[in-house]
């Protein structure tokens, strides 16, 4: 059993949450809105009121987490407060998980959002992780078959590495 750690822990977040939660997993999920942690208890996971453009705030969520999952790839907003999300406030993000229990990091590299903005952020994660020697996972499905690979792409990071 890990403590996975959702990053925007929306519709599609709370669905990952009840089946990490069937795998016997801790779950802890993020969302900006008070209101929605109802939802995020309801779906099996520990809600935790942070803000991914206040890096801070989500860097008390860390702890005794062993994979973060960045479901942020259809985020609504402004251009430029997406672009900080996925590139500088990403970077911050990334760099705040050294020393940390965190040994994974999912990145959701397709959603609605600019599709070169994601292949940034990608590239981004990629970079950080192998410096900082994190593993990581690019989750790139259709919708009928995210669920199963956002799970795969965990499950993934959480097998033992090979040497």
């Amino acid at each position: 059993m890990a403590r996975i750690l959702i990053v925007g822990c929306g519709r599609r977040g709370q669905a990952l949450a009840r089946e990490l939660r069937t795998l016997g997993h801790a779950v802890r999920g993020t969302t900006r809105d008070p209101k929605r942690a109802e939802d995020i208890e309801a779906a099996g996971a520990e809600p935790f009121i942070a803000d991914p453009d206040r890096i801070g705030t989500l860097v008390p969520a860390f702890a005794g987490v062993t994979v973060m999952c960045l479901l942020l790839a259809s985020a609504t907003g402004i251009h430029d407060d997406l672009q900080a999300l996925h590139t500088t406030r990403l970077e911050m993000l990334l760099m705040r998980t050294i020393d940390t229990t965190i040994h994974g990091v999912l990145y959701e590299a397709e959603g609605t959002i600019d599709e070169q903005l994601l292949a940034t952020g990608a590239q981004l994660v990629q970079s950080k992780c192998r410096q900082s020697q994190i593993r990581y996972a690019l989750l790139k499905a259709e919708p009928a078959n995210w669920l199963t690979e956002a799970v795969a792409g965990i499950e993934a990071l959480l097998a033992p590495a090979r040497s």
